[in-house]
């Protein structure tokens, strides 16, 4: 277990006075949340020289099309990005393309392209 990184931050979004979580759609605190962490992760590469490991569990679910392409573009400038998904599908074609695909199902890793 990792006890000590960006990931470990307790932090609270405020939209106009209120937390982010009651205020903002789910998208939106999404949004909000990634676009931190891809902010983070710039500074770090930047003032550090440090190249991230991002690992996007899931994280494009509930934005639409537009914002997951954007999000993408940003993560993809890093060497390791890694991008979780129960639907391959709703990723910009241009990121199927460009990506190493790997399939969990029934316990087993497959590589190979999206099914």
């Amino acid at each position: 277990m990792t006890v000590v990184g960006p990931h470990r931050d307790d932090l609270r979004l405020m939209l106009n006075g209120v937390e982010a979580t009651r205020h903002a759609s789910r998208g939106q605190a999404r949004l909000a949340a990634l676009a931190m962490r891809l902010g983070e992760a710039r500074l770090l590469a930047e003032r550090r020289g440090d190249q991230p490991l991002l690992l996007l569990d899931d994280a494009l679910s509930e934005l639409d099309e537009r914002r997951r392409k954007l999000v993408l573009e940003e993560a993809c400038c890093y060497p390791q990005t890694i991008v979780t998904t129960a639907d391959p599908h709703a990723l910009p074609d241009v990121f199927l393309h460009a990506a190493h695909h790997l399939r969990v199902q029934d316990g087993q890793m497959t590589a190979g392209d999206v099914a």
